[in-house]
């Protein structure tokens, strides 16, 4: 008979050919639904998994995409590896867009290099906020983070709503629930013309490495994951479990609120009711892998 059991170890052999084995399973599995419903599998499978790579617009919708995914999955895995679960960054995303793009819009006058940086640091800032107050209601009232920083999100849209049907409507916009256009120096700079791949691609894996370094090779990065491997460890060894969670959900929150401030300052140009199609719960995933 069959038996499965830890192996004790880990394999460097599975350890690196394990995403490979999963991107190939997942285009046999998506290549048997479309024979199924009596599509051509192989072009099907091509179609949805490699053109956009070898396609100029494909390719530039994907890098524009990963961007606001690699922002924020990383500050959820860095939450994650202290079992701190932020389910919210959808939320914390649309704070950090309603900072940023309320600086933009206050400040239509101001040079590129004043406004841009408070842009980025206003939504940054909102989002941080937004995890900071799941942070405090874990702490504070033990309240379960799922729950508080999923139900967060919602306020956070409505509030979004709120404010590009009322009071920040364009008077100019025909009724449409959207803000003006930002100026063009709170934009984001473009890293290449007539295009929207802008300066938040080439930040994010800069993000990504900086985090892991701090995960991989720091004292703190140690107390996260003790924290979440073993926390009567972790208390036993003096590390303070309410002060790992504020700054798990202060960084994964104001990730998440720069990867919504690029959003609408690299591609959008302005707050409009649907900013996000989904970013922060797609992180989630983005996070486990």
């Amino acid at each position: 008979m069959l038996k499965i059991e830890p192996r004790g170890y880990e394999s460097e052999f599975w350890k690196y050919f394990s995403p490979v084995m999963a991107l190939l399973l997942t285009g046999a599995t998506a290549g048997l639904i479309f024979a199924l419903m009596g599509r051509p599998p192989g072009l099907t499978v091509y179609t949805f998994l490699v053109t956009p790579l070898i396609n100029t617009g494909g390719f530039e919708a994907l890098v524009v995409k990963a961007a606001p995914l690699i922002m924020m999955g990383v500050g959820l895995s860095l939450a994650y590896k202290a079992n701190v679960w932020n389910i919210g960054t959808d939320g914390q995303f649309t704070i950090g867009a309603i900072c940023g793009g309320g600086v933009a819009l206050a400040l239509p006058d101001a040079p590129a290099l004043v406004v841009f940086p408070l842009v980025l640091l206003a939504g940054m800032i909102g989002g941080a906020l937004n995890g900071g107050l799941v942070a405090w209601l874990r702490i504070k009232f033990n309240a379960n983070e799922i729950l508080t920083s999923l139900m967060f999100a919602y306020i956070s849209q409505y509030l979004l709503v709120y404010l590009v049907t009322g009071p920040w409507r364009d008077p100019m916009g025909f009724g449409f629930p959207q803000t003006a256009m930002f100026s063009d120096e709170a934009l984001a700079p473009k890293l290449v013309e007539n295009t929207n791949v802008h300066l938040g691609i080439l930040l994010a894996p800069l993000i990504a490495v900086a985090l892991w370094f701090m995960l991989d090779k720091s004292l703190l990065g140690f107390q996260f994951r003790v924290l979440g491997q073993a926390t009567r460890a972790a208390k036993f060894a003096g590390f303070s479990e309410n002060k790992l969670v504020w700054i798990a959900m202060l960084i994964s929150g104001g990730l998440a609120g720069l990867a919504g401030v690029f959003e609408v300052t690299g591609t959008l140009g302005q707050l409009t009711t649907n900013i996000s199609p989904g970013y922060g719960y797609t992180a989630i995933i983005v996070a486990f892998l």
